[in-house]
């Protein structure tokens, strides 16, 4: 079902109307997003919501050296290479009836890919050494977070097989995306630490504020590496802000005069200006917010960031105004011709006719 998915913002109940919508069918599911967001999760709320017989089997294409790949998926007979005693079924029929979920499909290797395409295109396989065509019913869904075009133009990657996963491309939003749903994964990282037997920490107002401050380049894989970590350091005690950005997010054991002062002064989390709403939407970060980025990171790469921001955002307003250069260059409040030479800039294709 989909509340495998954990949240309630609008972008995650975008997100579960895509996994309803697709779960009914048997097309291929392609899942796009940074490492941690959640990929296996939503692939098995698809599996869940379309109510197949059989199981969800899962395949990291990255996990497993590229020699031993083919003979993982496809299964092999008796004596189709050294060490194979005897006949092997393989993930594609684990999988029949179910769903058959390739993570990382980006780091599959080229000499497979034209096999799985063909398995693909005829819903049957043959095992490594095997000469007979065996059937399968099964639903295939995909996974990852590389440029899988870039790859294509490097020659990594076949177009041909690109085109038959990405049937219905899922773009599965960052942590960063999700912040107002942190308290609900919050607790249930904690239900289900508790569940396995630890001792859950109770986190103040002021910790899960910290917790949305916070950049989470590691998504949601890194939110539950925080927590367990804060289950371990501070079991049954009040996390507050302070901890959360000395201990948890750098790892420091708290001393004796830190578990003391339990205590963390609220007005600490007040900001500094008053941010004029009307302008920001609460949607946009005002600046004074990245004051705040130096209690969790080290350092900030600026030229980068700023760069990647600006990238973002001219492509949104592209999208926004169907590829219109003039629209884009109103809704940024830019010069048309400023905004013509930052696509340049970043390779940014035009694709509308003004």
């Amino acid at each position: 079902m989909t509340d495998i998915i954990k949240g309630n913002c609008e972008a995650t109940l975008q997100l579960k109307k895509l996994v309803k919508m697709v779960a009914k069918s048997n097309s291929t599911v392609l899942l796009r997003g940074e490492t941690g967001c959640g990929k296996d999760v939503v692939a098995r709320s698809i599996h869940e919501v379309s109510k197949r017989s059989g199981n969800l089997i899962n395949v990291n294409c990255a996990a497993i050296p590229s020699e031993l790949l083919e003979s993982e998926l496809f299964g092999h007979e008796k004596g189709a290479f050294t060490g194979a005693d005897s006949r092997r079924e393989g993930r594609f029929e684990a999988s029949d009836n179910g769903t058959l979920f390739l993570d990382e499909i980006g780091d599959m290797p080229m000499s497979l890919q034209a096999k799985l395409l063909r398995a693909i295109e005829t819903r049957t396989i043959q095992r490594v050494g095997g000469r007979n065509e065996i059937e399968l019913n099964l639903r295939l869904i995909c996974a990852t977070h590389q440029n899988i075009e870039k790859k294509i133009d490097e020659g990594l990657f076949r177009a041909d097989l690109f085109y038959r996963i990405n049937v219905f491309p899922i773009e599965i939003p960052t942590l960063a995306e999700r912040k107002e749903d942190i308290p609900i994964l919050v607790k249930h990282i904690l239900d289900e630490l508790e569940k396995n037997g630890s001792i859950s920490p109770k986190i103040d107002s002021s910790g899960i504020n910290a917790l949305k401050e916070y950049v989470w380049p590691g998504n949601v894989r890194e939110l539950r590496n925080v927590i367990e970590r804060a289950a371990i350091i501070f079991p049954q005690k009040n996390i507050t802000a302070k901890n959360i950005k000395e201990n948890l997010l750098k790892v420091n054991l708290p001393d004796n005069s830190d578990e003391k002062n339990v205590l963390w002064e609220m007005t600490a989390e007040l900001s500094e200006i008053d941010i004029d709403k009307s302008q920001n939407n609460g949607s946009i970060p005002h600046p004074n917010h990245y004051k705040k980025w130096f209690e969790f990171l080290e350092k900030i790469d600026l030229r980068r960031h700023l760069s990647e921001v600006e990238l973002i955002l001219i492509e949104g307003a592209l999208k926004k105004n169907n590829g219109s250069v003039t629209e884009a260059s109103k809704s940024l409040k830019i010069n048309r011709t400023t905004l013509i030479e930052k696509m340049k800039k970043y390779s940014i294709p035009r694709l509308g006719s003004d």
